[in-house]
C-alpha cells in the first residue's frame, strides 16, 4: 500500500517554508514558497487571466477555470475545513479542471487497496460460498501487489463452475489520486491562504 497524502504530512513538509512573491501585477503572479537553502519540497504558484499553475517537486499541473483562479481555489472547497483541520480540499473536483499534467501518472494511479475492496465487496453482496471466496483469493486478490495489468488480468480470466464472473473488469475503476496530486492540491490552499494573509497585513 502507498502512502496517501493527508493534511498533516502536508503541514509538516512545510513547516519552515517562506513566501516569496516574484511578481504581483493583478492576475499575472508568481509566487514562490520554500525553505531557505534548499529547494528540497519547494513549489510556485503561477496565474494568468484564467490559468493557474503548480509547478514543483511533485510535478507540474495546470488548472484551468475561472479569470482569477485564486478565487476558484478559495470558493470551490467542499466544505469549510473541521475544528480540526486547516485546509479543505476538492481534489474530484479540481481535477475535471486540469488543462494539463506533465507525465501520464500525475493524477491517478493503481490502488491495491481499492482492488481488494471491490471483491471483498462483491463476495458479501453476492453471499459468496467458503469454495468461492477461497478460490478468488488464490486466483485473484493473490495478484493484486502484482500491479495492474497482472491484478486486472487475473479478474478478467477467473472462472468458477465454467462461468467468467468478472469478464468486464476493466471497465471497473481501481484507481485512487496520487499522492504528489494530493500534495499539490494542500499546496494550492496553503499558499493562497498565505498570500491573502500577507496581503491583509500589508494594508493594515
Amino acid at each position: 500500500m502507498k502512502d496517501i497524502c493527508t493534511e498533516k504530512i502536508f503541514l509538516k513538509d512545510v513547516a519552515e517554508h517562506q513566501m516569496i512573491i516574484l511578481r504581483h501585477e493583478g492576475l499575472y503572479r508568481h509566487i514562490r514558497f520554500k525553505r531557505p537553502n534548499t529547494i528540497n519540497m519547494s513549489f510556485d504558484l503561477i496565474t494568468w487571466p484564467g490559468h493557474l499553475c503548480y509547478t514543483g517537486d511533485m510535478g507540474t499541473y495546470v488548472f484551468c477555470r475561472l479569470e482569477d483562479m485564486f478565487q476558484f481555489f478559495r470558493s470551490s472547497h467542499p466544505c469549510q475545513p473541521e475544528e480540526d483541520t486547516q485546509l479543505s480540499i476538492n481534489p474530484s473536483y479540481w481535477a475535471e479542471k486540469l488543462a494539463a499534467v506533465d507525465r501520464a501518472d500525475g493524477l491517478r494511479e493503481y490502488s491495491s487497496d481499492k482492488f481488494r475492496d471491490y471483491f471483498v465487496e462483491w463476495m458479501n453482496e453476492n453471499e459468496a460460498s467458503t469454495e468461492l471466496q477461497e478460490e478468488i483469493e488464490d486466483n485473484i486478490l493473490a495478484y493484486a501487489e502484482d500491479g495492474p495489468e497482472e491484478a486486472i488480468k487475473a479478474a478478467m480470466e477467473f472462472e468458477y463452475e465454467d462461468e467468467h464472473l468478472f469478464t468486464d473488469f476493466q471497465e471497473i475503476s481501481v484507481e485512487t489520486y496520487t499522492f504528489r496530486y494530493l500534495w499539490c492540491c494542500y499546496a494550492m490552499v496553503w499558499g493562497i491562504n498565505k498570500y491573502d494573509k500577507a496581503k491583509q497585513r500589508s494594508k493594515q
